[in-house]
C-alpha cells in the first residue's frame, strides 16, 4: 500500500500513525495538494489527501474511510471497540477531534491562502468558536478519564485527539491557548512519545519507518 499526502495534514498523519499501530506495511509518498498538485493529480485526479493506493491499485480517499479499510486488514488489533457502550463514547470523542481538525484546517486556509483584504472576519470568528468548543468539550471529558497511553491501549479517538491538538499548537497557538487545556497538553505529550507518532512526525518529511507489531 502507498499513503499519499503530507504529514502536516492531521488527516494524513492520523492515517500514518494508525497504519503503524495496526501493523500494516505501507510506503509513504509526501506529496502536497498545493506545491506538487500535478504530481498528485497523476496518482489521484481528485487530489485529495490522504489518498491510500491499495495493493490492487484502488485509490481510497478520506481518512475515516481509509481507516475503516485498514481495520478490515488487521482484525487482531482494534482501534475502535466492539462493545456498543464503549464504541459510542469513542465515537463521540472521535467526532469532536475530527471537528477540531476540520476547523483548524479551515482557519489556517482562511489566514494563509486568502488575501488579507478578502478574508471574512465573521466566518473566521465562527470557525474559531467551533474549534474552541470542540477542544473545550474534549478537555472536560479527558479530565475524568485518567488516561495513560501506550502503543497497546491507544484507540482511534485518542490518536485523533492528540493529532488534532498537536496540529493546532503548530499552526494556531495564538488561537488555541495551551494553558487553557492542560488535559489535552498532557495527552498530546504522551502520544508524541510513542514510536508510531515519532515515526510519522508533523511536517513535510516522509514516515521514517513502519513499526511491526
Amino acid at each position: 500500500m502507498k499513503l499519499i499526502g503530507m504529514l502536516d495534514s492531521p488527516f494524513v498523519r492520523r492515517v500514518a500513525v494508525s497504519l503503524q499501530l495496526l501493523g500494516l506495511k505501507f510506503e509513504h509518498q509526501p506529496l502536497s495538494v498545493f506545491s506538487t498538485f500535478e504530481a498528485f493529480a497523476q496518482i489521484n485526479p481528485v487530489v485529495k489527501a490522504p489518498t491510500l493506493i491499495c495493493d490492487d491499485g484502488t485509490a481510497l480517499m478520506d481518512s475515516t474511510l481509509i481507516l475503516q479499510y485498514a481495520a478490515a486488514l488487521a482484525p487482531s488489533r482494534k482501534l475502535l471497540a466492539d462493545d456498543p457502550k464503549i464504541l459510542r463514547q469513542q465515537l463521540q470523542l472521535l467526532g469532536l477531534a475530527l471537528a477540531a481538525c476540520e476547523k483548524s484546517v479551515q482557519l489556517v486556509y482562511e489566514r494563509q491562502l486568502r488575501p488579507q483584504d478578502k478574508q471574512f472576519d465573521a466566518w473566521a470568528q465562527r470557525v474559531t468558536s467551533q474549534l474552541l468548543a470542540a477542544f473545550e468539550e474534549l478537555e472536560q471529558q479527558l479530565a475524568a478519564a485518567h488516561i495513560s497511553l501506550t502503543s497497546d491501549n491507544i484507540d482511534q479517538a485518542n490518536i485523533t485527539i492528540a493529532i488534532a491538538w498537536y496540529f493546532s499548537q503548530q499552526m494556531l497557538p495564538e488561537v488555541v491557548i495551551a494553558s487553557d487545556f492542560p488535559q489535552l497538553v498532557a495527552l498530546s505529550a504522551q502520544a508524541e512519545c510513542l514510536p508510531e507518532f515519532q515515526c510519522a512526525p508533523f511536517g513535510s518529511s516522509a514516515c521514517q519507518f513502519t513499526v511491526e507489531r
